[in-house]
């Protein structure tokens, strides 16, 4: 099955890219994916994959195979980040200051091509394969979305891929355990007492008592946390005060917070806490704390990800695979999937030889397209041998 798989991916592959072009030109922000979802239900439905719109707001389900056997998902996102591109492709982005800079016009290519690859043998498949089209993973609502509306019901696995610069186009990186980091969000508002720019010591200044925080909580995770379970704590944003010569009373600090291990990610909020708590106290100011727990770690599933790296070392042999050895303190709501079925995500090589590969979410973005092709047969095949895999066990 696995040279049919790659002779149909090479006979398609034109036609990917075109897909891939139209998709990166008409890019849409997270939740507003009306045009591509529309796309990619005429796509599915053009090769007979039974199709369901309107799933999670603006997400579409494809649906393939026997319902009557064990299913499979393969889930892909669609939407696009508010960034201005720069790249000059001549199918670069039509909407302005909305670009897909970070491979998302790729993911959808890529279930796309595995829904066409696999509706050609619907009759021989074994079990059935679910498409999950996904909104808003960029701002981290989609997957909840998705499941909310039923997505993951009745599904045994899952997987997913995302494309990464920094690997080689065509070669697979493949991660066991821990991928990405768990994020959450962090509001504080230091409050204060306005005062006199000149007699600071007869007020309460917010700005400074802001400036300990951040300092106190960014020492603290070097001296207190154990350095094995790595935690970020970013802050972003600050905005606070009305007049150069003016006490601020009020100071608000927005930020992101990542760590690895579930019960470092348990006592966070609890620990964050307790320094602010401590710094307000000690110079007179008063707090609140606004914690968003947002997803969960990805953690690759052991049997799956072996599906994975045996797919592509069938494929493309040793040099077809990296075997990454590092999570990645990114973020991914794929992990909201796991909590309803094991999965696994693999990185998809992009980057193009002998030139400069720009980061994800730079407006100078791009990929080498002969990448699609490998994510395609990687999918593909490693859906059929989980399927095979589960009739004979």
């Amino acid at each position: 099955m696995l040279d049919r798989i790659q002779s149909l991916a090479k006979e398609i592959a034109p036609r990917l890219i075109e897909i891939r072009r139209h998709i990166h030109s008409h890019p849409e922000l997270s939740g507003h994916e009306y045009q591509t979802a529309a796309y990619v239900a005429g796509v599915l439905s053009s090769c007979g994959v039974q199709v369901r719109e309107g799933v999670g707001q603006t997400g579409v389900i494809g649906e393939l195979g026997d319902r009557q056997q064990p299913r499979v998902a393969i889930r892909t996102d669609m939407d696009a980040l508010p960034i201005e591109e720069r790249t000059g492709l001549p199918f670069a982005s039509r909407n302005p200051g909305v670009m897909h800079a970070c491979g998302h016009d790729v993911h959808t290519t890529l279930g796309l091509g595995t829904a066409m690859v696999l509706s050609r043998f619907v009759d021989e498949l074994p079990g059935a394969v679910r498409f999950l089209f996904q909104p808003a993973e960029e701002i981290a609502q989609g997957a909840h979305w998705m499941v909310a509306d039923g997505a993951m019901a009745e599904v045994d696995a899952i997987f997913g891929v995302h494309v990464f610069p920094s690997i080689p186009g065509g070669i697979v990186g493949v991660r066991y355990g821990a991928l990405t980091a768990a994020a959450d969000d962090l509001e504080l508002i230091i409050t204060g007492e306005s005062g006199h720019g000149a007699r600071p010591y007869e007020a309460v200044d917010a700005i400074w008592i802001a400036a300990q925080v951040i300092t106190t909580l960014q020492q603290a995770i070097s001296r207190t946390h154990n350095p094995l379970r790595p935690v970020v704590l970013t802050i972003g944003k600050i905005q606070g005060g009305r007049a150069p010569n003016a006490i601020a009373d009020s100071v608000q600090l927005l930020g992101t917070v990542r760590s690895l291990h579930p019960e470092t990610h348990r006592e966070l909020p609890d620990w964050i806490e307790n320094i602010v708590a401590g710094v307000c106290k000690t110079y007179g100011a008063n707090y609140q704390m606004n914690y968003r727990r947002l997803v969960p770690s990805v953690f690759n599933d052991t049997a799956l990800t072996q599906i994975v790296e045996s797919t592509v070392r069938q494929a493309w042999g040793e040099t077809g695979m990296q075997l990454l050895m590092e999570p990645s303190l990114g973020a991914e709501d794929f992990s909201v999937y796991l909590d309803h079925a094991p999965g696994t995500m693999f990185r998809l090589g992009v980057g193009h030889a002998n030139q400069r590969n720009y980061a994800l979410h730079h407006p100078q973005f791009d990929i080498d397209e002969e990448a699609i092709m490998t994510g395609v047969i990687t999918l593909a095949y490693s859906a059929w041998q989980y399927l095979e895999r589960w009739q004979t066990d």
